[in-house]
Protein backbone atom coordinates (compact mmCIF):
# COMPACT_ATOMS: atom_id res chain seq x y z
CA UNK A 1 0.00 0.00 0.00
CA UNK A 2 2.83 2.41 0.84
CA UNK A 3 4.37 1.74 -2.60
CA UNK A 4 1.24 3.19 -4.26
CA UNK A 5 1.33 6.23 -2.00
CA UNK A 6 5.00 6.75 -2.76
CA UNK A 7 4.30 6.45 -6.48
CA UNK A 8 1.60 9.14 -6.38
CA UNK A 9 3.80 11.40 -4.26
CA UNK A 10 6.57 11.08 -6.83
CA UNK A 11 4.11 12.22 -9.54
CA UNK A 12 4.18 15.64 -7.83
CA UNK A 13 7.93 15.84 -8.38
CA UNK A 14 7.75 15.08 -12.10
CA UNK A 15 7.23 18.23 -14.15
CA UNK A 16 6.07 18.45 -17.76
CA UNK A 17 5.25 21.09 -20.37
CA UNK A 18 1.75 21.36 -21.83
CA UNK A 19 1.94 21.01 -25.63
CA UNK A 20 -1.05 23.36 -26.13
CA UNK A 21 -0.24 26.35 -23.90
CA UNK A 22 3.38 25.78 -22.87
CA UNK A 23 2.68 25.91 -19.12
CA UNK A 24 4.76 23.86 -16.73
CA UNK A 25 2.60 21.40 -14.77
CA UNK A 26 3.08 18.65 -12.22
CA UNK A 27 2.27 15.17 -13.48
CA UNK A 28 -0.20 14.75 -10.60
CA UNK A 29 -2.18 17.80 -11.81
CA UNK A 30 -2.74 16.58 -15.36
CA UNK A 31 -6.22 15.88 -16.70
CA UNK A 32 -5.58 13.21 -19.25
CA UNK A 33 -7.84 12.83 -22.25
CA UNK A 34 -8.04 10.03 -24.74
CA UNK A 35 -9.16 10.35 -28.34
CA UNK A 36 -12.02 7.98 -28.99
CA UNK A 37 -13.87 5.93 -26.41
CA UNK A 38 -12.03 4.92 -23.26
CA UNK A 39 -12.41 1.28 -22.26
CA UNK A 40 -15.42 0.74 -19.94
CA UNK A 41 -14.83 -0.31 -16.35
CA UNK A 42 -17.09 -1.68 -13.65
CA UNK A 43 -17.29 1.85 -12.19
CA UNK A 44 -18.69 3.19 -15.48
CA UNK A 45 -21.40 0.50 -15.41
CA UNK A 46 -22.16 1.31 -11.76
CA UNK A 47 -22.43 5.07 -12.43
CA UNK A 48 -24.72 4.35 -15.39
CA UNK A 49 -27.04 2.29 -13.17
CA UNK A 50 -27.06 5.00 -10.47
CA UNK A 51 -27.93 7.64 -13.07
CA UNK A 52 -30.82 5.46 -14.31
CA UNK A 53 -32.13 5.03 -10.76
CA UNK A 54 -31.92 8.79 -10.12
CA UNK A 55 -33.89 9.48 -13.31
CA UNK A 56 -36.57 6.99 -12.26
CA UNK A 57 -36.74 8.56 -8.78
CA UNK A 58 -37.20 12.00 -10.34
CA UNK A 59 -39.97 10.69 -12.61
CA UNK A 60 -41.67 8.99 -9.67
CA UNK A 61 -41.35 12.15 -7.58
CA UNK A 62 -43.35 14.00 -10.22
CA UNK A 63 -46.07 11.33 -10.19
CA UNK A 64 -46.02 10.73 -6.43
CA UNK A 65 -48.48 13.44 -5.40
CA UNK A 66 -50.92 12.40 -8.12
CA UNK A 67 -50.71 8.78 -6.93
CA UNK A 68 -51.19 9.84 -3.29
CA UNK A 69 -54.21 11.99 -4.16
CA UNK A 70 -55.76 9.12 -6.12
CA UNK A 71 -55.16 6.73 -3.19
CA UNK A 72 -56.78 9.16 -0.75
CA UNK A 73 -59.81 9.49 -3.02
CA UNK A 74 -60.13 5.70 -3.34
CA UNK A 75 -59.93 5.41 0.45
CA UNK A 76 -62.60 8.06 0.96
CA UNK A 77 -64.92 6.25 -1.42
CA UNK A 78 -64.47 3.03 0.56
CA UNK A 79 -65.04 4.55 4.01
CA UNK A 80 -68.85 4.87 3.81
CA UNK A 81 -69.17 1.17 2.98
CA UNK A 82 -66.80 0.21 5.79
CA UNK A 83 -68.60 2.42 8.31
CA UNK A 84 -71.97 0.99 7.30
CA UNK A 85 -70.62 -2.51 7.92
CA UNK A 86 -69.47 -1.50 11.40
CA UNK A 87 -72.62 0.20 12.63
CA UNK A 88 -75.88 -1.46 13.44
CA UNK A 89 -77.82 -2.56 10.34
CA UNK A 90 -80.98 -0.77 11.53
CA UNK A 91 -79.07 2.52 11.83
CA UNK A 92 -77.37 1.96 8.47
CA UNK A 93 -80.80 1.67 6.87
CA UNK A 94 -81.63 5.24 7.95
CA UNK A 95 -79.50 6.50 5.02
CA UNK A 96 -77.50 9.11 6.92
CA UNK A 97 -74.11 9.78 5.42
CA UNK A 98 -71.55 7.70 7.35
CA UNK A 99 -69.26 10.70 7.82
CA UNK A 100 -72.12 12.48 9.62
CA UNK A 101 -72.52 9.71 12.23
CA UNK A 102 -70.36 9.99 15.37
CA UNK A 103 -70.25 7.28 18.01
CA UNK A 104 -70.91 8.30 21.63
CA UNK A 105 -72.26 5.01 23.12
CA UNK A 106 -73.38 6.46 26.43
CA UNK A 107 -75.99 7.65 27.13
CA UNK A 108 -76.91 7.64 23.43
CA UNK A 109 -75.32 5.37 20.84
CA UNK A 110 -74.72 7.87 18.03
CA UNK A 111 -75.03 11.56 17.25
CA UNK A 112 -75.79 12.41 13.62
CA UNK A 113 -74.68 15.81 12.38
CA UNK A 114 -77.00 15.67 9.38
CA UNK A 115 -75.54 17.46 6.35
CA UNK A 116 -72.04 17.86 7.82
CA UNK A 117 -70.33 16.04 4.96
CA UNK A 118 -72.17 17.79 2.12
CA UNK A 119 -72.65 21.35 3.34
CA UNK A 120 -71.16 24.04 5.52
CA UNK A 121 -74.41 24.32 7.48
CA UNK A 122 -76.04 21.41 9.30
CA UNK A 123 -79.64 20.43 8.61
CA UNK A 124 -80.09 19.12 12.14
CA UNK A 125 -78.51 17.10 14.95
CA UNK A 126 -80.02 13.72 15.74
CA UNK A 127 -79.44 11.40 18.69
CA UNK A 128 -79.71 7.72 17.77
CA UNK A 129 -80.04 4.85 20.22
CA UNK A 130 -81.39 1.34 20.15
CA UNK A 131 -84.22 0.42 22.45
CA UNK A 132 -83.04 -1.23 25.61
CA UNK A 133 -84.53 -2.96 28.64
CA UNK A 134 -82.04 -1.19 30.92
CA UNK A 135 -84.22 0.96 33.19
CA UNK A 136 -81.40 3.26 34.34
CA UNK A 137 -80.21 3.93 30.79
CA UNK A 138 -83.79 4.67 29.70
CA UNK A 139 -84.12 7.19 32.57
CA UNK A 140 -80.89 8.93 31.50
CA UNK A 141 -82.04 9.06 27.89
CA UNK A 142 -85.40 10.47 28.95
CA UNK A 143 -83.63 13.18 30.94
CA UNK A 144 -81.50 14.05 27.87
CA UNK A 145 -84.63 14.27 25.75
CA UNK A 146 -86.34 16.42 28.40
CA UNK A 147 -83.37 18.82 28.65
CA UNK A 148 -83.39 19.27 24.88
CA UNK A 149 -87.13 19.85 24.70
CA UNK A 150 -86.87 22.48 27.49
CA UNK A 151 -83.85 24.02 25.65
CA UNK A 152 -81.65 23.50 28.69
CA UNK A 153 -78.35 23.19 26.89
CA UNK A 154 -75.34 25.41 26.28
CA UNK A 155 -72.35 25.66 23.95
CA UNK A 156 -68.90 25.93 25.54
CA UNK A 157 -65.43 25.71 24.11
CA UNK A 158 -62.80 23.85 26.12
CA UNK A 159 -59.12 24.41 25.30
CA UNK A 160 -56.85 21.53 26.29
CA UNK A 161 -53.13 22.35 26.45
CA UNK A 162 -50.34 19.93 25.64
CA UNK A 163 -49.81 19.49 29.37
CA UNK A 164 -53.46 18.43 29.75
CA UNK A 165 -54.75 21.61 31.41
CA UNK A 166 -58.38 22.35 30.46
CA UNK A 167 -59.69 25.90 30.20
CA UNK A 168 -63.32 26.77 29.44
CA UNK A 169 -63.98 29.89 27.40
Amino acid sequence: MSNIVNLFQSFRAILCVCPCCGDILRLSDLHLRVKGAAPKTWLDAHEFKIKGIEEKEAAFGEKEQTLRDAAVERGRKRVPKLVCKCIDSDIAKLKYHPYDIKAVYHPVDFVVFNGLDRKEKLDDIIFLSRKTENVMLNKIRASVESAISREEYDWRVARVSIEGKVELE
